[in-house]
């Protein structure tokens, strides 16, 4: 049985899907899209603005001010934003089990190289013009890090090798029903740095950060798989 509770709650979480979509937005402009009266409009307002999800945008007067008041316009705050990429997160894993259910495993592995194959043409235009190999798993942690990663790079005991660590992954929570995102970017890495990489660890697997080892000693060329482009023996994420 749906309740009043529900539908204040469906109400205000379409407002906020129109003020992330159009804002800067006005309470009027609300009222006219969602066919509300403006008095419940800056109900659920004030409501958002309390949740901390929405906030007035404050811009500099550039023309002279008219009678009254200037319309308040409201944006989403970045709690908005983390939000509703819970949401959309959960979508997503809904999209991936039914693609896993109608079409098999295979299906799910495709969608995640064909993911990562659109990531990779930007991250290789960062990295594909830096010769020295310890300078390029820089530049990627550094791409890493403006894609939402949180990433950085550790030497590892004795040289030869480092790790990247990636602090954050935007996909954690759907990663971790399906790991061939995670063996998907493995294989990415391998071929943006031409060396045989290995997953040690997953934040969608349980660890505190996902870890990848890469050797920067003796470089050996990448054997690509005829078939699909790809390097043969690529090491993934330990299952």
């Amino acid at each position: 049985m749906v309740t009043q509770d529900d539908k204040e709650r469906s109400t205000r979480d379409r407002l906020l899907r129109l003020v992330v979509e159009t804002g800067p937005v006005s309470v009027v402009e609300l009222a006219q899209d969602l066919d509300l009266t403006t008095a419940g409009v800056r109900r659920h307002v004030a409501a958002l603005e309390e949740e901390g999800k929405i906030a007035v945008h404050s811009v500099p007067q550039t023309v002279p001010a008219g009678r009254g008041r200037p319309a308040r316009r409201y944006v989403a705050t970045e709690r908005a934003h983390s939000a509703l990429s819970s949401t959309y997160a959960d979508l997503a894993e809904e999209a991936l089990e039914f693609l896993e259910d109608a079409l098999g495993p295979d299906a799910v592995a495709a969608f995640a190289r064909s993911r990562m194959a659109a990531m990779e043409g930007h991250l290789a235009s960062l990295t594909a013009d830096v010769p020295d190999l310890s300078a390029r798993v820089d530049a990627l942690a550094e791409a890493l890090s403006h894609e939402g990663f949180a990433s950085s790079v550790r030497p590892v005991p004795g040289g030869g090798a480092v790790q990247l660590c990636q602090g954050h992954c935007p996909v954690q929570g759907v990663a971790s029903r399906f790991p061939a995102l995670c063996e998907a970017e493995a294989q990415m890495f391998s071929r943006l740095l031409g060396v045989h990489v290995q997953r040690l660890s997953t934040l969608a697997a349980g660890g505190h950060v996902c870890t990848t080892h890469i050797p920067t000693g003796a470089v050996r060329p990448v054997v690509r798989a005829r078939s699909e482009g790809r390097p043969e023996a690529a090491v993934e994420g330990v299952r």
